[in-house]
């Protein structure tokens, strides 16, 4: 719950923590298809409403194409990395809807809200479902040696506007004015 007025924007999960626990509960019984949903976010850096559109044939295809829920942009994506694959594969859904909560129904962003907070509980940090496509982001943007280049990926990838937004959207610039200050 967040307080009246104060800026709640969504933190990243470290990357191989989010893996970690999304092949945990992936073992798991009661919370398999919420391993898988973990472990498609940090891959694809789809948002929380495209990813629960995904269906049994995207990923047998190995990518989706579709229309973004939020922008209505057209969007591509693969869905054939290893890791999603071979979480697919341990998921062996029977419906053709993947991302089916207890109840059988699709699970609602609510849904997987509280169970984001559930699963990774931190006093200074907010998650959400943003958290897992911030953690893509970050991901890509470490992995690339923390270029330009990768940020204007991320721009491209995101549907941002400008790669500026983007690096706010990664909280990059608040941790480099933070080191500038260590670095005092």
């Amino acid at each position: 719950m967040s307080i009246k007025h104060s800026i709640t924007t969504a933190n990243h999960i470290e990357f191989y923590k989010a893996l970690s626990k999304g092949k945990e509960l992936l073992n798991s019984q009661k919370d398999r298809n919420f391993g898988f949903y973990i472990i498609v976010a940090i891959h694809t850096g789809l948002r929380i409403s495209d990813i629960l559109r995904l269906t049994k044939n995207d990923f047998i295809n190995g990518y989706a194409q579709f229309r973004e829920k939020k922008t209505n942009k057209p969007k591509k994506v693969r869905l054939d990395h290893k890791e999603i694959s071979n979480a697919f594969n341990k998921l062996n859904p029977t419906r053709n809807e993947i991302f089916i909560s207890q109840k059988g129904s699709v699970y609602s962003s609510q849904q997987i809200n509280r169970k984001l907070k559930q699963v990774f509980k931190s006093k200074d940090k907010n998650i959400s479902s943003h958290s897992l496509r911030k953690s893509f982001g970050r991901r890509v943007y470490e992995s690339q040696g923390e270029s330009e280049k990768a940020l204007i990926w991320l721009s491209e990838m995101y549907n941002h506007s400008s790669v500026g937004i983007t690096r706010r959207y990664l909280d990059i610039t608040q941790e480099e004015i933070e080191d500038i200050y260590l670095a005092i």
